[in-house]
């Protein structure tokens, strides 16, 4: 396939039997799937995307200063990645991949937690012992984000399997990539979702590229959401550009699960807009021309001219909430720069609920072993 007919099959044309609700103007474009949120759901749906998209541009910059080590960005991916988490109740779980951090934030991670993290401070939820930028949040239900590829699939099977054997009312969503359809993971939670009709959401985010790996490369099928049908689960295709249309669809999802019914495959259409992650040069493998079309169909874009048109918000209201976040991140991150690593005893904490003699030992030589003198400072 030559470059040219690479962007051409990715260029965001109509497609048949693909979900929408707002067009790229922000109007309503299919009033029967509207969700039909309140001006003030609107707005607070607006703010969390806008939110994730500042909170990536200051976390990049402080990966550029060399003030944190890692971030893994959602540019352009907002609506697929918030309109989900809006369609969850509070009782779901969400099992992330890497890109799904502002989900917790909007799931009500404090962020102060949602920044400690980042650092791994002694603060950190998880004790500096994820990547950074890999949250969690079990107040939430935010499970540990997963670094390799596909392992959170059959996490989010499991646990759907165990809610449906306690009765539980508990719905389970991950979220994963189109290089995760690859991996003996999906395939084998896809056929025990469907085999026990389980309550769980599998939300695929085709936004193009698997690190540098196209589409195209992944896979032969004409789209990822047929893919259930092997394993007897009902796939659909979403905008994932459009915040409502992906709302509608995973509630239409959390009912069929809640039924009974079992599982879904959505296949959220997006586009990975920036890096895969700040480790990345994505100009080694693909062209700005083919990044055009996308932004001009960028998910916060169409969601701000809807609350325009009917009067829900100003651009001095943008502006003012975006130096709103702007502060409370810098507050956060002032506070988590002069909070200490975490200490030696947490080395062994979380391992085991009753700790066995052998690491009780360890522990104890741990905090009883000399350390090394601190260098001197230069001034």
């Amino acid at each position: 396939m030559t470059q040219t007919e690479r962007q051409e099959s990715r260029n965001p044309a109509p497609l048949r039997d693909v979900v929408r609700v707002l067009g790229d103007d922000g109007t309503i474009v299919d009033p029967t799937l509207d969700p039909g949120l309140s001006g003030p759901e609107l707005v607070a749906l607006y703010r969390d995307m806008s939110r994730t998209r500042i909170l990536d541009e200051r976390l990049l910059t402080l990966q550029r200063q060399g003030r944190i080590g890692f971030h893994v960005g959602s540019l352009g991916e907002e609506a697929t990645i918030i309109g989900a988490t809006y369609a969850l109740r509070p009782q779901d779980w969400i099992f992330p991949c890497y890109r799904e951090s502002g989900a917790a934030v909007t799931r009500g991670l404090p962020l102060q937690a949602f920044v400690d993290n980042v650092f791994g401070n002694a603060n950190d939820l998880v004790k500096g012992r994820q990547m950074p930028d890999h949250h969690t949040g079990r107040a939430v239900r935010f499970a540990s984000t997963s670094s390799p590829v596909g392992t959170q699939i059959p996490h989010a099977v499991g646990v759907a399997w165990a809610a449906k054997l306690r009765r539980d009312d508990v719905v389970t969503l991950a979220f994963f990539g189109d290089g995760a359809t690859s991996t003996n993971d999906f395939h084998a939670a896809a056929n025990l979702a469907g085999v026990f009709r389980l309550p769980v959401i599998l939300l695929c985010r085709n936004n193009g590229w698997a690190i540098s790996t196209p589409v195209e490369r992944q896979t032969a099928s004409p789209t990822f959401a047929e893919k259930g049908n092997a394993y007897g689960v009902p796939g659909v295709r979403v905008d994932g550009n459009d915040a409502l249309a992906v709302i509608a669809v995973v509630r239409r999802a959390v009912e069929r699960a809640r039924s009974g019914a079992g599982a879904t495959l959505i296949e959220a259409l997006t586009y990975r807009m920036g890096a895969h992650t700040s480790s990345d040069d994505p100009s080694r493998y693909r062209t700005e021309s083919e990044i055009r079309p996308w932004v001009e169909r960028d998910p916060l874009e169409r969601v701000r001219r809807l609350l325009e048109a009917r009067r829900l918000i100003s651009r001095a209201d943008d502006d003012a909430y975006r130096a709103e976040v702007d502060r409370s991140f810098r507050e956060a991150v002032a506070v988590a720069e002069c909070t200490p690593p975490p200490g030696l005893h947490t080395l062994h904490e979380d391992v085991y609920a009753t700790p066995p003699w052998h690491l009780v030992e360890q522990r104890e030589a741990l905090l009883r072993g000399s350390r090394p003198a601190a260098p001197p400072r230069t001034v």
